[in-house]
Parts: C-alpha cells; sequence; structure tokens
C-alpha cells in the first residue's frame, strides 16, 4: 500500500473513531433524558427532573466534544481525500449539507432551551425542548448514515461526463435499503452506550450510598433500556444488516466469518484465528451449518466463501476485520446477559442490594463504546478495497498531492489535541458525577 495511503487513512480513521465515542453517547441519552422528562410528568416527582437535568449537563459536555471533533472530518474531505470528494460530492453533499442545516441545528437550539430556558416555559414545553433534542440528534445520525450507506450501497446517482457522479434521485439517496438497516442497527449501538452509561453511573451511587435515590432511578431506566436495545441489536437489527452484507457484499462477509471456502452447510466460527496465508482457521470452534441456517434460512445453504472472488477484491484487511466483528458480537451477547440478569434482579427487588451485581453493571461502563468501535471498524474494513463500493477503488480517493510526510504531521497534531481534549471531557463529566443530580445549574434549575 503506498505510504501516502495508509497515512491519510489512519488520520480518517483516528479522527472518525475519536469522534464517534461522544455522538454515541448523546444520541443513546437523548432517548433517555425523554424517558426522564416523561416520568417527571406523569409522577409530578422533582427526582426525575432533576435526573433529567443530570443527564442533560452530560450530554451537552459530550455534544461540545463532538463539535469540536466532528468539524475537522467535514474539511478532511478536501485535504486528505480531494479525489473522492471531487467524485463524489455531488451526491454525498446533500446528506452532509442536510445534517448540518436541519439536524445539526434542531438538536443545538433546543438543547440551549432545555438547558436554560426551563424558568420560562411550562414543564409540558420543557418535555418538548427535550424530545426536539432527542429528534434532532437522532435525525443527524440518520443523515451521515444514509452518506456512510451510498458508500456501501451506492443507488440514486448518475455518472456525469467528466467522470464524477451526480444525485439522479434524492429519494432513492435517502431511502436507501441500506441505510435503514445500517441506522436501526446504530442507533440501537448508541441506545445501549446511553444505557448502560445511566445504569453504571446508577449502581456507583448506590454502591457509594451518596444519591442513591438517584442511582436507583437511573439504574431501573438504564437496565430496562439495555435490555431493550440489547436485544434488538441481535434482531432483527443485527439480522437484517447481516443480510443486506450478504445480498449486497458476499465477500465481505466471508471475510467477516474467515470463510475461506464456498459451500453448502457452512459453519459459524465461534471462536478460531484466522490464517490468511494458507486459508484455513486455526483452533477453531465451530457450530456447524450455523452460518447457513442464519444467512440464508436453510441449513444446506450454499455461501461463497474468499475463494469465489478474486483476491484483489478482498478486504485488505482480514484479520482485523475478523477480530474486530467478533469482539462486535461477542460484546453484544455478554451485554445480553448482563442486562437479562440484572432485569431479572431489578424484577425481584434485590438488585440495588446485590453488591457483586452491580459491581459488575458498574465496571460495563466502557465496553459499549468498544463495540460501537469494533461495529465501525467491521462496517468500513468490510468495504475495503472499495471507497464507493464497486465504483472507486480507496487507492483513487486520496489526495495525492498530499504527502506521508505533511499526513503523519497533522496525525501527530491531532493526537496530541485529542488527548486535551479526552482529559478535559473525564475532568468535567467526573465534576458533574461528584457534584451529583441534585446540584442545580446557574439560573436555579
Amino acid at each position: 500500500m503506498d505510504s501516502a495511503l495508509l497515512v491519510h487513512r489512519l488520520h480518517f480513521a483516528f479522527t472518525a473513531t475519536f469522534h464517534y465515542l461522544f455522538p454515541q453517547l448523546t444520541m443513546g441519552l437523548a432517548l433517555l433524558i425523554v424517558v426522564l422528562k416523561t416520568m417527571a410528568l406523569r409522577t409530578n416527582d422533582e427526582l426525575y427532573n432533576n435526573a433529567a437535568r443530570f443527564w442533560a449537563r452530560i450530554f451537552g459536555i459530550s455534544f461540545v466534544m463532538g463539535v469540536v471533533t466532528g468539524i475537522p472530518m467535514e474539511f478532511q474531505f478536501g485535504t486528505n481525500w480531494s479525489h473522492f470528494s471531487r467524485f463524489a460530492g455531488g451526491v454525498i453533499g446533500q446528506t452532509l449539507a442536510m445534517e448540518g442545516m436541519f439536524a445539526f441545528f434542531l438538536e443545538s437550539a433546543f438543547l440551549g432551551l432545555f438547558l436554560y430556558g426551563e424558568k420560562r416555559m411550562t414543564p409540558r414545553q420543557h418535555w418538548w425542548s427535550a424530545f426536539a433534542v432527542f429528534f434532532g440528534s437522532w435525525l443527524s445520525g440518520y443523515f451521515i448514515i444514509a452518506t456512510d450507506a451510498w458508500m456501501q450501497n451506492p443507488v440514486g446517482y448518475e455518472k456525469a461526463a467528466d467522470g464524477s457522479v451526480q444525485l439522479a434521485s434524492f429519494w432513492g439517496l435517502i431511502f436507501n435499503p441500506w441505510a435503514w438497516w445500517q441506522y436501526a442497527h446504530n442507533m440501537g449501538g448508541a441506545a445501549v452506550t446511553g444505557s448502560f452509561v445511566m445504569a453504571s453511573i446508577g449502581a456507583f451511587y448506590v454502591l457509594g450510598q451518596e444519591h442513591r435515590e438517584y442511582g436507583k432511578v437511573f439504574l431501573r431506566v438504564g437496565v430496562v433500556a439495555a435490555l431493550i436495545f440489547s436485544v434488538l441489536q441481535l434482531f432483527p437489527t443485527g439480522d437484517g444488516q447481516g443480510k443486506m452484507i450478504a445480498t449486497h457484499q458476499p465477500v465481505t462477509l466471508a471475510a467477516m466469518e474467515a470463510l475461506f471456502e464456498s459451500g453448502p452447510g457452512a459453519p459459524l466460527v465461534i471462536i478460531g484465528q484466522p490464517n490468511v496465508e494458507e486459508h484455513r482457521i486455526d483452533n477453531p470452534f465451530i457450530v456447524p451449518k450455523m452460518l447457513s441456517f442464519l444467512t440464508y434460512r436453510e441449513w444446506e445453504a450454499d455461501v461463497k466463501g474468499l475463494d469465489s472472488f478474486p483476491q484483489q477484491l478482498w478486504p485488505d484487511n482480514i484479520l482485523l476485520l475478523y477480530y474486530s466483528y467478533h469482539i462486535m458480537v461477542g460484546l453484544g451477547t455478554i451485554f445480553i446477559a448482563i442486562a437479562v440478569l440484572a432485569a431479572f434482579f431489578l424484577w425481584r427487588g434485590t438488585l440495588f442490594d446485590s453488591k457483586w451485581m452491580l459491581w459488575i453493571i458498574l465496571l460495563s461502563l466502557p465496553f459499549p463504546f468498544i463495540a460501537n468501535t469494533a461495529g465501525w471498524i467491521t462496517a468500513e474494513l468490510g468495504r475495503q478495497p472499495w471507497l464507493v463500493y464497486g465504483l472507486m477503488m480507496t487507492r483513487d480517493g486520496y489526495s495525492k498531492t498530499v504527502s506521508a510526510g505533511n499526513g503523519t504531521f497533522t496525525l501527530l497534531g491531532f493526537l496530541g489535541m485529542y488527548t486535551v481534549l479526552a482529559i478535559l471531557f473525564l475532568f468535567l463529566v467526573r465534576r458533574e458525577i461528584e457534584a451529583g443530580p441534585a446540584a442545580q445549574p446557574a439560573d436555579g434549575h
């Protein structure tokens, strides 16, 4: 691989991965804040209002970090991926502009109202401001997903005389079938992150005997939401996304499963190490015929392996793709187990006194972030060697005049700046957690 191409890929991978740590939290929390505000309206209990305000402050910190780390990605399309921008800008510019003009402004404007305008609104109006923040954040997510979905499954375009692609069907772009399943799976992942973060902080408060009543609220809401969305990640969203990959990117499915040979009754590898040089799996633990059943609902269905495709069209890092996919699936399975067990204790009324279960919930906090990151690595590595699947190779999309040295210099700069931002984020969030949900912001709310 060209050294400059490698640097540009690493550069964008780093900025995108770091950036998405924040939107997944804000999108997950946005839904749960609406839940808390709804409970406040129904019960007229100020406990739920304080809980919603607390998480809105966490939301605001994460939202600002997401904006600060997201803007440089827009510039990277021009600085690091100028050939891709010239080729596909006539299509993806639509969804990126809509994300900025509609969803971003809706989310940010109503977040300001929610945080600082409560005195001037009725309780029901304040609920609507929370809902608008949720709607804006999830709408913003859809436009970004639609952009990526077009790169995975290009639709609604036409070739221009200069070799670029232009938008031929706006509705085709927006209603790309790939986007629906990818969006559902992605937002479910964000909801899992928000749920586990809320439940983890609740466990922290209950274990520490400080802000215990708020901790119980956070645990109840977080555990129930974690159970719902962890199961939905498996079915139907994960199943639907898998079928899209099998239909439109069969070579990606083969690489994700390290299936080197085609044939009927394909097995599902639970554990194993891909040996790409010898085209086999070392030390495998498999479930016979399960991949065929999961993919086509037939035990003897024929599944295409990597041997069905030219090697130059294989994803260029099968090892990382395979392990990222299995980390995502493995953690998703663990999330279901934790959520089911915690929900059972909650139903029995013993969760708040089960210290070992509370410790499991508390220590689970970072793992949804890892699972979501692994999922995005799977999606983006799986598309390789294509930048736009079937239309433009990754090696043709980067800025040819930006050298590897220039790219490395800016990457090191971003590493330094983002380290400072990460420390600042953790400091601000820790301060809010230590202050607790009962702490009042400057305007008295």
